[in-house]
């Protein structure tokens, strides 16, 4: 960390010093040469990959999971992860042609949540749903176009068992075959003009009402 970033972060200092990780000065410049940032903090870390097994994000008695499927724009990824996080999620997938878990916008969007909840990644998205299965999880996809909305599906008590919410990408959403192989699909109800919801904010009202339905 730069000199700069010691004085604005002692605890930080003393607390990395006392846990044995070595602690180097470094220049402004040398830190902006390290960072991805525009204007970085001016400090950097170096740490361990985050993701596990499927088998271990997926531990006995999970309840509510978040699945991405086909989601390239990192930001998105990070900042879904960052909602499963606030939402009390035990884990994140990420399924098929995903974006990696580790990469530094990807990681800057979930603002530390990729190393608070298990991250797992499965190339397979077929070999990840049938994981989600078998730990008792009941596959929704969040799907725009669903006849159903999360509302009805609330009313009904079917957001009250464990669910693994699984989300397309932005632009293109779930393939038609992803969809019709899940349990469920339901949407957001939109309710004034707006065409639709970005990835972000979808999965926020899905997976809150999860979680509120969950612990009711």
């Amino acid at each position: 960390m730069t000199a700069v970033a010691a004085d604005r972060n002692p605890v930080l200092v003393r607390e990395a010093i006392d846990a044995g990780v070595p602690v180097s000065a470094v220049t402004d410049k040398a830190a902006a040469a390290l960072s991805e940032t525009v204007t970085p903090q001016g400090v950097v870390a170096v740490c361990s990959l985050v993701d596990v097994p499927v088998s271990v994000a997926l531990s006995p008695g999970v309840r509510l999971v978040a699945v991405l499927h086909g989601v390239a724009d990192p930001g998105n990824a990070g900042t879904v992860a960052r909602v499963a996080d606030a939402a009390g999620a035990d884990a994140v997938i990420f399924a098929g042609d995903t974006v990696d878990p580790h990469n530094g916008k990807c990681v800057r969007a979930s603002t530390g949540s990729v190393f608070h909840l298990p991250i797992a990644r499965v190339r397979d998205a077929g070999e990840a749903f049938a994981a989600c299965r078998e730990a008792g999880l009941r596959l929704v996809a969040a799907d725009g176009y669903a006849p159903e909305d999360l509302v009805t599906a609330d009313l009904r008590g079917d957001l009250a068992v464990p669910t693994a919410w699984v989300f397309g990408s932005e632009a293109h959403g779930l393939p038609d075959e992803v969809v019709a192989g899940l349990d469920a699909s339901l949407k957001v109800p939109i309710y004034g003009g707006a065409e639709s919801l970005n990835l972000a904010t979808a999965a926020a009202v899905c997976l809150y009402a999860s979680a509120r339905a969950q612990r009711a």
